[in-house]
């Protein structure tokens, strides 16, 4: 955590505001992300389906402030994100790819990697809290050792998840996580992600998919995206 920001305040309005959030291509002409309100609060199970190029990996992204908005604001817990909040920011809200990238070394050395990145160097690996989070997704203690270069797609995305789980973020953002993988895999991430969930009522999640079954099976809330602009449907 960074040492320049103040602990993360209880859950008692929104975890993750936008107010006209828009991201424009590189070269600052055409609108991937039309400008957007959006409001996450404590225990939401977002889906949001589209076509691909719709703009939902963009939306995701510049939620986790990996691009740069073009315009809006963000509010994390009702203050403007700051750019002395963003190393603190991302530890409480987490990115989760299509594609996992592992480090060398083996499944082990991998949950321990975000120890060392300087705003998570006064936190330690806890290997109790890991090797259960595993055994959620039904790999046994042995499964540290194994190196991650002989990870299958689903070992590894469930290592990749492991190891965001682990450092207990209060929002995650999944950008289509099982679409690669095999069936039994994408259920025990499936599976996984619940685990997270339902172990915290404060904690939300947003869950981008072109499988519409596995949307509805993920949310409360299922919202569209088409060209850029977010449909806010009614929650059900």
């Amino acid at each position: 955590m960074s040492s320049s920001a103040s602990p993360t305040p209880p859950s008692t309005g929104p975890l993750l505001e936008t107010r006209h959030l828009g991201r424009l291509d590189p070269g600052g002409v055409v609108e991937l992300l039309k400008p957007t309100d959006f409001v996450l609060t404590p225990g939401a199970q977002i889906a949001i389906t589209g076509a691909s190029g719709s703009g939902k990996s963009v939306f995701l992204r510049a939620l986790a402030l990996l691009d740069a908005p073009a315009t809006g604001q963000m509010l994390w817990h009702g203050k403007l994100i700051s750019s002395e909040m963003i190393p603190h920011y991302r530890t409480c809200v987490s990115y989760l790819a299509q594609r996992p990238a592992l480090v060398e070394g083996s499944v082990l050395d991998n949950l321990q990697f975000p120890y060392t990145l300087k705003s998570l160097r006064q936190r330690r690996f806890n290997l109790p809290k890991a090797t259960e989070l595993l055994a959620q997704a039904g790999k046994e203690p042995a499964f540290l050792q194994k190196n991650a270069q002989d990870l299958s797609g689903g070992e590894s995305q469930i290592v990749a998840l492991v190891r965001t789980l682990q450092l207990e973020p209060q929002v995650m953002l999944f950008d289509e996580p099982t679409s690669a993988l095999d069936p039994q895999s994408a259920s025990a991430v499936e599976h996984l992600v619940r685990h997270w969930f339902d172990a915290d009522t404060s904690r939300a999640y947003i869950w981008v998919s072109h499988d519409p079954a596995q949307a509805r099976r993920m949310s409360t809330r299922h919202l569209t995206m088409d060209k850029g602009v977010l449909q806010l449907e009614p929650q059900r």
